[in-house]
């Protein structure tokens, strides 16, 4: 399930690709906009620019931009950011140690095949796609 901080991160992005043109924008404006907690987003943000995928600017005409052009975003970069793994099951993390059933498991192919539609589907959605959508 995606949490209410993935979620927001994506809005968090969108604000910030259709503002993209007024510079850095005030936390306190995508909060406006967005009807979020100004205090809820100050921790999202924060894990956007340790990701790098924004950059932040304090004081007078400070805020926070996009790092690239919105159509180089996958939405699945900025869920995996902020909620961790997409997987479904933990044998299939990339850093999982070896199963010793995975050779017998009736169910992993399965497990396998729904990461995979997972991993393409958000992936293959860009931010730009997101803000088209409306």
């Amino acid at each position: 399930m995606i949490s209410t901080k993935g979620r927001y991160a994506l809005r968090v992005m969108i604000d910030l690709a259709e503002h993209e043109a007024e510079g850095h924008i005030p936390l306190k404006d995508i909060a406006d906009r967005q009807q979020i907690s100004k205090k809820y987003l100050e921790s999202i943000v924060k894990e956007l620019v340790r990701g790098k995928l924004v950059t932040g600017v304090s004081g007078k005409g400070g805020g926070y931009q996009l790092c690239r052009p919105a159509a180089d975003y996958s939405v699945g970069e900025i869920l995996e950011l902020l909620e961790g793994p997409l997987s479904s099951v933990a044998c299939l993390l990339e850093d999982a140690a070896e199963c010793p059933r995975a050779d017998s498991c009736q169910t992993l192919p399965m497990w396998s095949e729904f990461d995979h539609m997972v991993h393409d589907f958000f992936y293959g959605k860009k931010l730009t796609d997101l803000i088209e959508s409306k």
